[in-house]
């Protein structure tokens, strides 16, 4: 049993077994297990070929596993490909949406492929144009788009069909802050309606946002999943940070700290720029300890604060590779995973 199936919350909307997918002599998804629970967002972290691409398009059908089993919504990816591309949406890295069409004619279009009666799929495009605040913009073409609205389009095209699952690879690459923090608004909306969304991201920022559940993957294989307090706490604990009321005992409160065994395992640290210094923290106790000595020794104290980890961090020490925070290119995993 795995570690979601154990909560009991909820059932599952993709279950996935020992995923193999090989590009000639390259692994690129290397025996993967993953489970992400229905109306939640589950975050696949990883480097640039990581594989990340890859299970995404075996688990939308576009690619065909050469191992394992995954079904989705019910569907099994191998055996009942069509049946499950009606419960799915997927939105890529970059928007696909014809830029010669308004943005009417494309959420029409789209629901028209998906068989739906004419009636329904204006009245679709209609109700999507609005959800996603593009009804000003409804006969324009896409080529007029700021690429915010674009991604906004795109989303919307994704969701045409009513689907229970919605992959977002890499949603917000190239996109400026503001316009990422609109697409997540989005991503937040769709989950409060019941979906289930897998995201895929090397933005740390990104997945806190959204992600309730965290997979990390490199070279092919899951190498940590948990919620985001659970893959801080693996990697160190938590830090003590204390600002004295008289910048200039810095030094002397650590000194204090490392006489008296309190500084931690890696010892305090005097920050002069920051006015603060840090303690590893590996127990409430020495917690405790620390206050009351500094308080026994006379120190006058302005701030006292707690710390775990950044989720950057996290991804440092469990990749040994640093996370994304600005545009990057992306990743072509078909050919480097």
């Amino acid at each position: 049993m795995t570690r979601q199936e154990a909560t009991g919350h909820g059932r599952n909307a993709v279950e996935v077994r020992g995923l193999v997918k090989h590009f000639g002599e390259t692994r690129a998804v290397d025996g993967i297990d993953l489970t992400v629970r229905e109306g939640t967002v589950m975050g696949v972290l990883g480097p640039n070929g990581a594989g990340k691409t890859t299970l995404v398009r075996i688990l939308s059908t576009l690619l065909a596993p050469d191992a394992g089993t995954a079904t989705v919504a019910g569907c099994d990816v191998v055996r009942q490909p069509r049946r499950l591309r009606r419960t799915i949406g997927l939105t890529g890295q970059y928007a696909s949406v014809d830029e010669k069409l308004s943005g009417w004619e494309n959420l029409y279009m789209i629901g028209r492929l998906l068989d739906l009666p004419r009636r329904d799929a204006r009245r679709r495009a209609d109700e999507m144009l609005e959800r996603f605040s593009l009804t000003d913009a409804a006969r324009k073409p896409v080529s007029k788009y700021s690429g915010g609205m674009r991604r906004r389009l795109d989303l919307a095209a994704s969701m045409i069909g009513r689907p229970r699952v919605l992959y977002l690879d890499e949603p917000t690459t190239g996109l400026d802050p503001r316009t990422r923090n609109e697409v997540w608004d989005e991503v937040k909306h769709i989950v409060a309606d019941g979906n289930t969304v897998l995201l895929t991201t090397q933005y740390m920022e990104e997945a806190e946002q959204l992600a309730s559940e965290l997979t990390v993957v490199d070279q092919g294989k899951v190498i940590a999943e948990g919620r985001v307090p659970e893959l801080k706490a693996k990697v160190g604990g938590r830090t003590l940070e204390i600002r004295p009321a008289d910048t200039g005992d810095l030094r002397a409160m650590a000194g204090a700290l490392a006489e008296a065994g309190l500084d931690g395992i890696s010892g305090a640290t005097a920050d002069a720029e920051r006015g603060v210094v840090s303690v590893p923290i590996i127990s409430d106790e020495q917690l405790t300890a620390v206050v009351g000595l500094l308080g026994v020794r006379g120190f006058g104290i302005a701030d006292i604060a707690t710390h775990l980890p950044s989720l950057d961090e996290v991804f440092l020490a469990i990749t040994g590779q640093r996370a994304t925070h600005q545009e990057s290119e992306p990743e072509n995993e078909e050919v480097a995973a």
